[in-house]
């Protein structure tokens, strides 16, 4: 479907990644998906998404630095995801580019609110 958003997921625990794929799909977005930062950072170099939902702890290189180095590339909206949430890991996390920051666990209906918003603001 031609101007449909495309959204990259990234997250190495598959049972959070398609949970989200699915809802996201459900809304209407095309969902693509990695399961590590290194192809993470290769596939938004190769085929840059609308937006990036991104897990902060991931083999490879930590979403922190898939954050960094997709910024300095090609800047896109990032909601980051992850299972710390002090408010020092929020600082750092937006610090690095991220846009938004959502801690686990999380509801499903604020993920995609604030996809929807960042989508309005990119």
């Amino acid at each position: 479907m031609q101007g449909q958003r495309r959204i990259l997921v990234v997250d190495d625990e598959p049972t959070i990644c398609a949970s989200i794929s699915a809802r996201l799909r459900a809304e209407g977005y095309a969902v693509d998906t990695e399961d590590n930062g290194v192809d993470a950072v290769r596939h938004c170099r190769e085929n840059p998404p609308d937006l990036m939902v991104l897990d902060v702890m991931l083999p490879g290189l930590d979403g922190l630095e898939v954050c960094r180095q997709v910024q300095a590339h090609a800047p896109i909206p990032v909601l980051m995801l992850t299972a710390r949430g002090t408010e020092t890991d929020m600082l750092v996390g937006l610090g690095v580019g991220a846009d938004d920051y959502l801690p686990k666990p999380f509801s499903m209906r604020v993920l995609v609110a604030r996809v929807a918003a960042l989508l309005r603001r990119a």
